[in-house]
């Protein structure tokens, strides 16, 4: 099966399995995934419509990055028209990729290049869709695909990507670029970024809720079985508070305005990424001893990445380089909305990172 979730059909096809999956609780599911007795991918926790405090603080994001952002789309997808090929075939990693993956169709062809958008799922530590590759692939040329996410953290999905698509394409006989284009690389591992900033994406500040009402997707023999592809939960009792037509459509009606505008091409070298990942590497060995953590997963840097942390796991605490930053007033109203930690350390290379809090046993 495919589908558009809420979007409009032209703008992105999921292949995803909707199913019915009962929510686990957040502590339960912190503590199935931590003893290792459950992975990720299994649970889902309750998605919930954001309260209007939140939603204000959505907003301001929204007018206060909305032309930044619209500006590095239109640079992101200049650069990917220039690409040779047929058509464009964009393929996010639902679903932090799939907004930005809709604006990127959007934006190709206003520079006149033919794009079409699917979605799909790839799992950490257990590798991206095969049946969904398959799909691509019997409808599309392999040079034409292009993998694309919102942003990078310590660089883990990308690690998966470049594994897991290259061990397909050996098995498929097939070339692929198992690299990704994202729009902010704060790790050093995306072929193409338009910023390395730890600025605040505002479609990161929301669940579901601005990714065409999925849920984060789902691999278990209860709802994936041989063939099938990756699963999801359709969300639709959260039709009344979807901002994902929205979100796009306003975004567009900016990209539109720029798009003939004259503005400097990307300039994405080798040793720029180089020295992102020194850095992100520094800071993860840094964090590690002084807090004493064993498992790097449990550490999230950079805005997106602490705000998914906030909203879905279960945090020890947010450290944040400067309290008063605009960007991070919807992570210190989380926080105290959950009664986490606030720690301020202004030499940061970031501006926030959130720190899982280890269950009982895990460290």
């Amino acid at each position: 099966m495919t589908f558009s979730g809420s979007y409009e059909s032209r703008d992105v096809t999921f292949l995803l399995r909707p199913v019915q999956l009962a929510p686990t609780p957040v502590e339960e599911k912190e503590r199935l995934i931590q003893s290792g007795r459950r992975h990720y991918s299994e649970l889902i926790g309750t998605e919930s419509p954001p309260d209007g405090e939140y939603l204000a603080l959505f907003q301001a994001a929204f007018d206060r990055n909305a032309h930044r952002l619209a500006s590095e789309l239109v640079r992101l997808s200049r650069a990917l028209a220039e690409r040779p090929g047929r058509e464009l075939v964009l393929v996010s990693l639902a679903r932090a990729g799939t907004p930005i993956g809709v604006l990127l169709r959007r934006a190709a062809e206003m520079q006149g290049r033919r794009a079409v958008h699917y979605s799909i799922s790839i799992i950490r530590d257990r590798g991206i869709d095969e049946v969904a590759l398959d799909h691509i692939l019997e409808r599309h040329a392999a040079s034409d695909l292009v993998f694309v996410d919102g942003w990078t953290g310590k660089g883990a999905i990308a690690e998966e990507l470049e594994r897991s698509v290259g061990r397909y394409a050996r098995s498929r006989g097939v070339v692929l670029d198992a690299s990704v284009v994202v729009l902010a690389d704060l790790a050093g591992v995306a072929r193409l970024a338009a910023t390395s900033e730890d600025y605040l994406i505002p479609s990161s500040i929301l669940n579901a809720t601005v990714s065409g009402l999925i849920s984060r997707t789902i691999l278990n023999d209860a709802c994936v079985g041989p063939g099938e592809f990756h699963a999801c939960v359709h969300y639709e009792h959260l039709a009344p508070a979807d901002l994902s037509r929205w979100f796009v459509d306003a975004l567009t009606a900016r990209i539109e305005a720029l798009r003939t505008e004259p503005a400097a091409p990307l300039a994405w070298t080798e040793a720029h990424r180089a020295g992102l990942r020194s850095v992100s590497a520094a800071f993860m060995a840094e964090t590690q001893s002084r807090w004493g953590i064993s498992d790097p997963l449990r550490i999230k840097p950079g805005i997106s990445e602490s705000t998914r942390a906030l909203l879905r796991r279960v945090p020890d605490r947010l450290i944040l380089r400067d309290p008063d930053d605009a960007d991070v007033r919807h992570l210190v109203h989380l926080a105290r909305r959950r009664e986490v930690a606030i720690q301020v350390e202004p030499a940061m290379p970031y501006r926030a990172a959130t720190i899982i809090r280890a269950t009982k046993g895990a460290e």
